[in-house]
């Protein structure tokens, strides 16, 4: 079995069951505290929920996101935890409609697997193929389609089996690699949690079973820490500290996104558009000093050299990103504020925040076949190709390569919102001249 944090999203059309679906998957998982499954008890019976045979409705257990949906309160993701006896998730529960387009971006960007529904009377429809593309462009490592209410299909093999050819035809078009096919009933359970008897052909896991055994990707990169902030106690410590030990101490606090950094590596740093060669000298977890850190580690980094380092400077064991000023990225509206030619933004990578000009827009993804489109603006849930150009040099990585230094939130310098999420595509970028403003220092976007 495997052990440790596992982040799932799920996603699927309206009125494909998910809702269902996650009810059942934390009911079976024992995952529902008492007096929750008592509330959606009571209101089960009084909705006359199942008829002469009174049964839990566990759409209900989502049904706070869903009035505040209808309300207009919030239309964020919901996030839960849960644990098993092998593991333990988060899971960010996306809403399906084609106007949520980037909610299922934030939801999937930071996750391990994405569960996508499919009701096996429909079968591949729009909406299915959206949120594939989706998942394909954000390179989430495991794709799992759970064909639900296989029970009004008859459990009907054919139709599962005809789903999972189309499934699969649209995955090797979007280059999705990683993908899973699984027959289940949300409204009976059969292959949520348990197998159920409906479908002896189907001899594979069961979703929790396929849950708690997917291998999670650790991204081994060149190890990279983006500095949040420098950390000099002056005198000033916590009690039971030495204030001897730490009165010349500098550490630059951030979490490392790649990798393994072990004292003694040789690193880069990359500071105010400029590098400059260091070794670790030490570094401290929140248990104290350590020997290595790895990938999702938050840790003080010390280094034997004196550098003037600020946050948002960046850290690297190996070779530095070579710094840009120019390149492309894929972007995803998340705002009602449109993104145009010529627009002054904020660009927050890491945890630096510099100045930034969208030079152009390529295209824009038409999500229900992602074909691409010439545009002159880019709205709320639209997904597209922009260049940018920022005011210094930034050390970024192609998001194909990295999913943690290659995206990165476009901000309105305005009022601060968040206009976009964007994910780096350094090829794109190379096919519009990105490389002519590397190495070059400057502190004002043109």
């Amino acid at each position: 079995m495997a052990h440790g944090l596992f982040r799932l999203a799920t996603a699927g059309s309206v009125d494909d069951g998910k809702s269902t679906l996650v009810g059942r998957l934390l009911h079976d998982a024992k995952a529902i505290l008492a007096d929750s499954l008592d509330d959606i008890r009571r209101v089960s019976a009084e909705r006359g929920f199942g008829g002469d045979e009174p049964a839990l409705d566990l759409a209900l257990v989502t049904d706070g996101l869903r009035a505040e949906r209808e309300q207009g309160i919030t239309i964020d993701v919901a996030y839960r935890y849960f644990t098993t006896p092998a593991r333990s998730f988060i899971l960010a529960d996306c809403p399906g409609h084609v106007q949520y387009t980037r909610n299922t971006v934030t939801g999937a960007s930071t996750a391990d697997a994405a569960v996508v529904l499919v009701d096996a009377r429909n079968g591949v429809v729009e909406q299915t193929r959206r949120h594939l593309g989706v998942l394909g462009l954000l390179r989430v490592p495991q794709v799992i389609v759970a064909v639900n209410k296989m029970d009004l299909a008859g459990w009907d093999r054919g139709v599962y089996e005809g789903i999972r050819a189309d499934v699969e035809a649209v995955a090797v078009e979007l280059g999705i690699s990683a993908l899973s096919v699984i027959p289940v009933s949300a409204l009976d359970g059969d292959f949520v949690v348990d197998r159920g008897a409906s479908a002896p052909w189907y001899t594979g896991p069961t979703l929790l079973e396929l849950l708690e055994t997917l291998p999670v990707v650790v991204e081994q990169h060149v190890p990279r820490l983006d500095v949040q902030l420098v950390i000099r106690p002056q005198g000033a410590l916590q009690p039971g500290y030495d204030a001897e030990e730490f009165r010349d101490f500098r550490g630059y606090a951030g979490t490392v996104s790649g990798g393994s950094l072990r004292v003694g590596d040789a690193v880069q740093v990359l500071s105010a558009g400029r590098p400059y060669a260091a070794s670790v000298k030490g570094l401290r977890s929140t248990t104290g000093p350590v020997e290595a850190a790895h990938v999702g580690d938050a840790v003080v980094v010390e280094l034997d050299t004196d550098i003037d380092i600020a946050r948002g400077d960046t850290i690297v064991a190996g070779e530095l990103p070579e710094p840009v000023r120019e390149f492309a990225a894929e972007v995803c509206l998340l705002s009602d504020v449109p993104v145009t030619p010529g627009q002054r933004v904020l660009i927050k990578h890491g945890a630096q925040v510099v100045q930034a000009k969208v030079e152009g827009i390529d295209h824009v993804l038409r999500v229900s076949d992602f074909s691409k489109h010439p545009a002159d603006r880019l709205g709320l849930n639209d997904l597209g190709l922009v260049r940018l150009r920022t005011a210094v040099p930034l050390a970024v990585t192609d998001y194909r390569d990295s999913r943690a230094a290659g995206s990165f939130l476009l901000i309105d310098p305005q009022d601060g919102t968040t206009l976009a999420a964007g994910m780096i595509e350094s090829d794109a970028g190379a096919a519009h001249g990105a490389a002519a403003g590397r190495g070059v220092p400057e502190h004002a976007a043109a």
